[in-house]
């Protein structure tokens, strides 16, 4: 990959693991951080926004851990404009083979007065400081001002040439409330263009939030009118509505070649992988109409499509799904399917587990097989997942029993769970069946989380089919999502349950990260 400066190179740098995290419930362990930045790396992302080091220990052990294991991809972290944020920053990313430091400060009027309370003298003696400062530790040095979308133009003008000067080699102009309209975007990136003197010796970036669903079309009017590094996130995962979608931003680029002729690294094979991971990890499911990733972006129901989809498939698709890596979901294996074929099919759907984590998914394998006639692609998928997610819990699922219906009222669950290792049984009743196995839980394991979403779909087609599970817990300003896969729903509720309450777990044991808004 290259962040070279190749005209029609636009640089895809992927915030997931800082801006996407800030979504709530979407915390990640440092284990998932590492799992999605190496995929990120082997997708061709050129730089990875992994956290922000001084918000708390997680946060630091994350980018530290990151800057160890990621060789190609840059390792960027976060930091005020502070001497204390970008020392630990420069910490951080002190083992990355190519490291960068991303400094911000905010230069709107509103912003200035109400949350820095500083003049507009001050703001811009910090660039000019904080730049400076960056540059101690690294020649990769990223300024952005926040909320530039509303930031007066002088104002930004004067700080942009100071941070340049100071020595920034990428200048940021982040639509930090997502209040831009595109045209009003792509003039403000042409404004620069013309009036800052030494624009030419920086790369302009820019960071597109979601609020009116503009932040893929600013970013896109942006690069049109000169910028050529791209923030964005993995199924545009968020705060707020989220951020410019990578996977939209890759994909129009290389759809509309005609139109906008720039090339990334990203290799697009990998970003049906890439979403399915990240909504596995954060708890985020995918809606099925989101554009690229989502479950019905290449289906086809009405017949007038379908006629033309028979007869050439590009009446109606203006991309194929095996660009994005998306297969479709044909039978693939049965119950009589030995280990290697297992994990060759594994292989196949990007998934290289090591010798333990095979054989346990083999067995997960083995008992899906014997209840569920059919077998696809998606089953598998969900399975490894599912499985790969409970690493390191400290509360599992061991048996459980549910009596419901129209006799068994009210609805009694039975639960046996591991805590710490030891075997725990309780019975208990509620409302509903997923109400007694939860009330059953907290008997087992007591705790103040409430409930603020429980969802349910289907992995395929069919009655047999698995049920993945989401569930959204709240504690004390912690907020937590957790996934369960499995072909009876009570099941999957209590493996998403129990994958958010040891969340919960591991966010009351580091200090919850500060929110920035860049």
């Amino acid at each position: 990959m290259s962040t070279q400066r190749e005209p029609n190179h636009v640089v895809i740098f992927d915030t997931t693991l800082r801006d996407g995290e800030q979504s709530p419930g979407a915390s990640m362990n440092l284990d998932e951080k590492l799992r999605i930045a190496q995929l990120l790396e082997e997708m061709g992302v050129d730089i990875i926004e992994a956290g922000f080091p001084i918000a708390s220990e997680g946060d630091f052990k994350a980018v530290h851990g990151i800057s160890k294991v990621v060789t190609r991809s840059v390792v960027c972290g976060l930091a005020r404009a502070t001497r204390a944020d970008i020392e630990r920053a420069a910490e951080a990313i002190k083992p990355a083979q190519r490291g960068r430091i991303h400094t911000f400060i905010s230069t709107s009027p509103l912003h200035m007065k109400h949350k820095l309370q500083m003049e507009p003298e001050q703001v811009y003696q910090a660039v000019i400081d904080s730049v400076k400062h960056a540059r101690r530790f690294t020649d990769d040095v990223e300024w952005s001002c926040e909320d530039g979308s509303r930031t007066e133009h002088d104002f930004m003008c004067r700080c942009v040439e100071a941070a340049i000067a100071s020595g920034a080699t990428t200048i940021n102009i982040p639509d930090t409330v997502g209040y831009a309209m595109p045209d009003e975007f792509g003039a403000l990136i042409a404004m620069l263009f013309n009036r800052v003197p030494n624009i030419d010796k920086a790369i302009i970036s820019v960071h597109c939030h979601n609020d009116l669903g503009l932040a893929v079309a600013n970013s896109l009017a942006a690069v049109k009118a000169g910028a050529r590094q791209v923030e964005c996130t993995v199924n545009g995962l968020g705060e707020r509505a989220g951020n410019a979608a990578m996977e939209e931003i890759v994909m129009a680029l290389k759809t509309r070649q005609n139109t906008m002729p720039y090339s990334t690294s990203v290799v697009t094979e990998h970003i049906v992988k890439a979403s399915r991971l990240v909504s596995t990890i954060t708890g985020f499911v995918v809606q099925p109409n989101k554009a690229i990733v989502g479950a019905n972006a290449f289906a086809h129901e009405s017949g007038i499509h379908q006629d033309g989809m028979l007869k050439n498939a590009q009446t109606y698709e203006i991309m194929t799904p095996e660009s994005v890596g998306l297969s479709k979901s044909n039978l693939v294996l049965g119950k009589h399917s030995g280990r290697h074929a297992f994990r060759e099919k594994l292989k196949e759907l990007g998934y290289d587990l090591g010798d333990n984590a095979i054989q346990s998914a083999f067995k997960r394998f083995k008992d899906l097989a014997d209840v569920k006639k059919e077998i696809f692609d998606d089953d598998l998928v969900a399975l490894v997942d599912d499985e790969v997610v409970r690493t390191n819990d400290r509360l599992r699922l061991v048996s459980m029993e549910i009596l419901c219906g129209t006799v068994h009222r009210p609805p009694k669950a039975s639960l046996e769970m591991e805590i710490d290792g030891q075997l725990h049984e309780c019975s208990a009743t509620g409302d509903g069946p997923v109400d007694a196995a939860f009330n059953c839980v907290k008997q087992l394991f007591p705790h103040r989380a409430r409930l603020q979403l429980y969802q349910v779909q289907a992995v395929t087609h069919g009655t047999d089919a698995q049920a993945e599970v989401t569930v959204r817990l709240a504690e004390e300003g912690k907020t937590v999502n957790g996934q369960g896969a499995d072909t009876d729903t009570m099941v999957a509720s209590v493996k998403a349950y129990l994958n958010a309450l040891n969340k919960l777990l591991v966010k009351r044991e580091k200090t919850e990260p500060v929110a920035v808004s860049v």
